[in-house]
């Protein structure tokens, strides 16, 4: 029986991001944030869960906190759709963590996607183990693409998933 599960993001989670603001955690993001950066992260997914725009979950297994995984809104390629974006902290990598909570949160995905079709994953291209978490998960790789993130240049690998399919 698994015992992952992802429950809802709380004002108490801001922990989790400062937890999983180290240099080994931030080396594929650009580097890290500063507390008002994740102050001001923490507060936006309550925001944008309320508003509809986004659900931000914590990923739990045997009711310890091991990660954070979501979806919010986003337009891919002049199409309304989702993007998602994970962690797992490093005493819990290796374990297939993150590849059980994307399928649990493609399941999510599905039921609130409001008509979008594609869920967009973009980890970095230096990053084996998310781009291999997208592939073990059925998401096609269909191109890389570079964009300021954390104020340099990042190159991404572009996966998606059809969640019609």
């Amino acid at each position: 029986m698994d015992t992952l599960t992802l429950r809802r993001w709380a004002r108490d989670d801001l922990d989790l991001l400062r937890a999983a603001n180290t240099p080994e955690m931030t080396t594929h993001l650009n580097g890290g944030e500063d507390e008002a950066q994740l102050e001001e992260r923490n507060a936006r997914y309550l925001r944008l869960w309320e508003a509809g725009e986004a659900r931000m979950f914590v990923i739990e297994d045997e009711g310890e906190r091991v990660g954070s995984i979501g979806f919010w809104h986003t337009e891919w390629r002049a199409e309304p759709a989702l993007e998602a974006g994970w962690f797992v902290l490093p005493g819990s990598q290796g374990k297939g963590v993150a590849s059980r909570a994307l399928g649990l949160l493609v399941d999510d995905a599905r039921a609130h996607r409001d008509g979008r079709r594609f869920l967009t994953a973009f980890p970095s291209v230096t990053n084996p183990g998310s781009n291999g978490v997208c592939r073990r998960r059925g998401f096609e790789l269909v191109g890389t693409v570079t964009g300021v993130f954390r104020g340099a240049d990042l190159t991404m690998n572009e996966w998606i998933l059809d969640l019609t399919r």
